[in-house]
């Protein structure tokens, strides 16, 4: 009779999970997560074919957690500005996991780029008045506002800035509508920056101009 596995796939998923959120990605070995486990590296090897098949499962759990339960709430009518509201309370509330995945130059980087793009980019499809814009014009005003939330999340995170949700979102509303009514910012080509490409964008680095 076949032995009854005793460490499984999930149980593996969710100590690595773990281990990033209370530790942040510089913590992500093979030998830190068996030792959370009680275990040796063995099961690792066995439910995962290598650690970069284990960490884009990660990755994929911490989107989906994102998704649901931090980037999903409502604060206001506007879907864009509810957006940067969740990654300000993120950066303040769980500022371990906000590190792990947005400052700390580990794995991850990319694809937690990718998505936050993405996603808000479908919070500005939600818009009525952006459907005549040209997709630099949008990539524009993601980027504008993605450089904004950072801005306030970042300050907020390390204690320097007190201030309240209104004046967040004054301030959040002023860049969008301005962005949404000029062209004050703007990048040399269709694309928007690396940093924040899609994943169907092509590979190209812009620069770019404000005015």
């Amino acid at each position: 009779m076949a032995r009854k596995k005793t460490i499984t796939k999930d149980m593996i998923l969710t100590s690595a999970y773990n281990l990033v959120v209370n530790e942040g990605f510089k913590s992500f070995t093979a030998r830190n997560i068996a030792k959370s486990m009680g275990c040796s590296t063995q099961p690792l090897y066995l439910e995962f074919s290598c650690m970069d098949d284990l960490k884009e499962a990660v990755i994929k759990k911490i989107q989906d957690y994102l998704r649901q339960d931090v980037f999903n709430r409502h604060y206001t009518d506007d879907p864009l500005i509810d957006l940067s509201l969740s990654y300000v309370d993120l950066a303040r509330n769980d500022k371990q996991l906000y590190r792990a995945i947005y400052i700390e130059d580990h794995f991850g980087h990319d694809a937690m780029r990718r998505f936050s793009y993405d996603l808000g980019m479908e919070r500005l499809q939600l818009y009525p008045n952006v459907d005549h814009l040209t997709e630099r014009r949008k990539n524009d005003i993601i980027t504008g506002n993605w450089i904004i939330s950072t801005g306030i999340s970042a300050l907020v995170s390390a204690g320097y800035l007190d201030i309240t949700q209104e004046q967040m979102i004054q301030i959040l509303t002023a860049q969008i509508n301005d962005f949404i009514n000029t062209d004050r910012f703007q990048s040399n080509d269709c694309t928007p920056m690396h940093a924040f490409q899609s994943s169907s964008a092509k590979d190209v680095h812009p620069r770019l101009n404000i005015r």
